[in-house]
């Protein structure tokens, strides 16, 4: 499992413990609020990186052992579930795997939100990464695995994988909220769709991840 972090002390214990007795990398870029501390505390194996989540991810895939990777947001937990959802999609590695999006929310904004989310994934074939992704290193490495994108390195990774090698899993990531509540449901919202689109038209990711906030 490889999560990549910067100051996700608040979030990530949640998401170590939920993921206990299983090998983590955790990708740091910088911290300064614990979260390293907070990783090596729970047995996770900290890595340093420069700050970027496609280079962390990057990073976090090439310090990891075994044949699968599976990355995970660092305010993203799996729900219940996850590991027998995880273990049958291993026996199909020609395909990357992600989870349902939810959101740590009971607001009917939250349920609006989830089932754009389901729209777009069944639709037009995007998850993003906080739905977790999990891929044998065989089929990451046939497509390049992750850029060093400072955005929207998630969509780039699907992309190149294409529909027919994206399968949904029966069980959800639990994302926080928090952004939403913060700066709104539809003002977030749509800002990530500007980015996305702006991203689709070919602007520069630097330039998207300063809209992106």
């Amino acid at each position: 499992m490889i999560i990549p972090t910067l100051n996700a002390a608040g979030s990530l214990g949640g998401v170590l413990a939920a993921c206990a007795g299983l090998p983590v990398v955790v990708v740091d870029g910088g911290s300064t609020d614990g979260t390293a501390e907070l990783a090596r505390a729970a047995g996770a194996r900290l890595v340093a990186a420069p700050r970027g989540r496609g280079v962390q991810l990057a990073a976090g895939a090439e310090a990891a052992e075994g044949e699968w990777l599976f990355f995970l947001h660092a305010d993203t937990r799996p729900g219940p579930g996850w590991r027998d959802a995880l273990r049958a999609a291993m026996r199909d590695p020609g395909r990357a795997h992600y989870l349902r999006f939810a959101l740590d929310d009971p607001s009917p904004e939250a349920r609006r939100l989830e089932r754009q989310v389901a729209w777009r994934c069944r639709v037009l074939a995007l998850p993003y990464g906080d739905q977790g992704l999990l891929i044998s290193r065989a089929l990451y490495d046939a497509v390049g695995g992750f850029r060093p994108l400072p955005l929207m390195e998630d969509v780039d990774l699907v992309r190149r994988l294409g529909r027919r090698r994206l399968a949904p899993m029966p069980a959800e990531a639990i994302t926080s909220a928090a952004r939403w509540r913060r700066e709104g449901w539809r003002r977030r919202s749509a800002r990530n769709l500007l980015c996305l689109s702006l991203w689709f038209l070919g602007l520069p990711p630097g330039m998207i991840r300063r809209i992106y906030g």
